[in-house]
């Protein structure tokens, strides 16, 4: 009830509600004069039939009649009485039982409601929210971003201009902020002159209106934008966005860069100073099938294997690990010892790359991976049902992906990897287990919209599966926390971590960090230097401060275990 006022005050603030209240007010009145005119009449009635009641009996008579209560009490003797009666009697059922309710609802109580539901949608910040996350819409770009913003420790807020929307999302735990985009004073309300970062996920049009209404009031302030069109990206720098990306071209890169028909064994995804982080798979390699003990690669390369993904499963390697065709292999090393792990696996065989690679949706994502294909000298061929999806029609297919007899033409049986790139996540779904059913032995590499759909994809029997929305996250959170963390790929991270005063004077072999946290130790800071892959020998000293690889839950257990200073 503390809330009543507030609610109240909200409700009269508005128009409309003010409006409705005086049509109430305005039928409450009515409806007061005519039970003093039906009071009145009353009295006159019974004066001719020669009785007399007081002014009270008057009014509780007419009340009595209209409510259709009628104990009955007091009645008239003449017909008139009784017709008069009557009168009285329709005229409560009409406006009393009939027309007052639904005129209370309509005019007061459903506005009230709204005014109450509206009234938990925060419209302003208080002036000591700083270093907050402004989040200009919610998409799974947003869902996946709010996520890692909880995980690392950073607040936010969402700028919603649907009330109802709003709601919805207050309901589901999001901290919501309701005004309107293209106006500066929702800006002021954010904070945003003490925000950490804004960032506009909207259509182009709606991004650049963002950019330039917040850079107008917050010169300072770093804006991260999405652009969909090669010719918006100026245009947001010009707007004052400090970074711009394509995440869909992005993501249609980066899916290229793992197909078994590059040039390269490794795929970078990674920099932390001088270390290099890459993906390799093993498929078709001569590592299938041995022990990361009998491949001999730090040995022979100094490239160490620090996980093990496995249709989304990451794992830390062990001696005894067994590697499948399935697997692809993280690696963790220089520059130097990654050139020569890709010497030592030397190219891929002829005969498994000739054959082109198959793009499956011919949209952005699509686009993006044939350009990064071409680049690599990698034949590829793309199937769609648009005709108008590329003016290469040499290496086009029109038609379903799920017709077979389009899949044969492509060269189904032949490609050594197909990418499933359309947005829908259903579809994607369905051609990867039609895929893998006509090739089990082929590399399939799909895309997922929802984070929560790349389990399934993998369960499909995808071999790699990569995010729209993870990777935008991901590299969102990169710009905001540099120093602290480097998220890789879907779950992956690099982090930083003091050396605890238990774990000074032990040898990484001794320190059971990988049992204990799942985590990895990738490098050591020491003297301004950086060890890369340190012998499980190298003793830990108090200045110390390791780099490690691990999960996010990994990530958590390590900071619970080794709490810094």
């Amino acid at each position: 009830m503390k809330y009543l006022p507030s609610q109240l005050l909200f409700l009269l603030q508005d128009r409309r509600a003010r409006r409705n209240i005086r049509s109430l007010a305005e039928f409450l009145l009515f409806l007061t004069g005519l039970v003093i005119v039906f009071s009145y009449l009353f009295h006159v009635i019974m004066a001719l039939e020669g009785r007399d009641y007081s002014l009270l009996t008057g009014f509780y008579w007419t009340l009595t009649v209209m409510s259709t209560l009628g104990f009955g009490d007091i009645t008239f003797n003449s017909d008139l009485g009784r017709l008069f009666s009557i009168v009285v009697l329709l005229s409560g059922v009409i406006f009393l039982l009939v027309m007052l309710p639904f005129t209370f609802i309509q005019f007061f109580y459903a506005p009230w409601l709204e005014a109450q539901n509206k009234s938990r949608v925060p419209r302003h910040l208080p002036p000591e929210v700083r270093n907050h996350i402004i989040i200009t819409c919610f998409d799974p770009i947003a869902m996946a971003l709010v996520k890692r913003l909880r995980q690392y420790g950073h607040d936010y807020v969402l700028l919603i201009p649907d009330v109802q929307q709003a709601l919805d999302l207050v309901d589901q735990g999001y901290k919501v902020l309701v005004g309107d985009l293209d106006d500066s004073e929702t800006y002021n309300r954010a904070q945003v002159r003490q925000a950490a970062l804004v960032v506009a996920l909207n259509d182009d049009m709606k991004n650049t209106s963002i950019v330039y209404t917040v850079r107008e009031i917050a010169p300072r302030v770093p804006i991260v934008a999405n652009a969909d069109m090669d010719d918006s990206v100026d245009i947001l720098h010009l707007a004052g966005c400090t970074h711009v990306f394509q995440f869909m071209n992005m993501l249609g890169h980066s899916l290229a860069r793992r197909t078994l028909g590059a040039r390269t064994r490794s795929n970078v995804i990674g920099h932390f100073e001088n270390l290099v982080i890459a993906e390799a798979p093993a498929m078709r390699t001569p590592l299938v099938g041995k022990s990361i003990l009998e491949t001999g690669l730090r040995q022979s390369t100094g490239i160490t294997i620090v996980g093990l993904w496995n249709r989304g499963h990451f794992t830390l390697p062990r001696p005894t690990t067994v590697i499948e065709s399935s697997t692809v292999l993280v690696l963790a090393g220089s520059e130097q010892q990654l050139a020569a792990y890709d010497d030592y696996m030397g190219e891929a065989k002829t005969g498994a790359i000739a054959a082109p690679a198959l793009i499956l949706g011919g949209g952005r994502v699509g686009q993006a991976a044939t350009s990064t294909l071409r680049e690599q000298g990698v034949a590829y061929r793309i199937v769609d049902k648009n005709p108008r999806i590329s003016e290469d029609r040499e290496h086009c297919i029109i038609g379903s992906a799920a017709d077979y007899q389009i899949l044969i033409k492509a060269g189904i049986h032949e490609a050594p990897s197909v990418f499933i790139t359309t947005h829908n996540d259903d579809v994607n779904i369905y051609l990867t287990i039609y895929c893998r059913r006509l090739r089990p032995d082929i590399q399939i590499i799909s895309r997922a919209t929802l984070d929560r759909n790349i389990n399934v994809l993998h369960a499909a029997g995808a071999d790699l599966v990569m995010s729209h929305a993870s990777m935008a996250a991901n590299t969102i959170i990169n710009i905001l926390t540099p120093d602290r963390v480097l998220m890789l790929t879907e779950g992956l991270n690099i982090f930083r971590g003091r050396v605890h005063r238990t774990l000074v004077g032990k040898n990484l072999l001794n320190s059971n960090i990988r049992e204990s946290t799942g985590c990895s130790v990738i490098a050591i800071f020491r003297d301004n230097n950086l060890l890369i892959n340190p012998e499980p020998t190298e003793t830990f000293l108090q200045e110390d401060e390791l780099l490690l690889i691990g999960t996010a839950a990994s990530e958590k257990a390590f900071v619970g275990k080794y709490p810094g200073p």
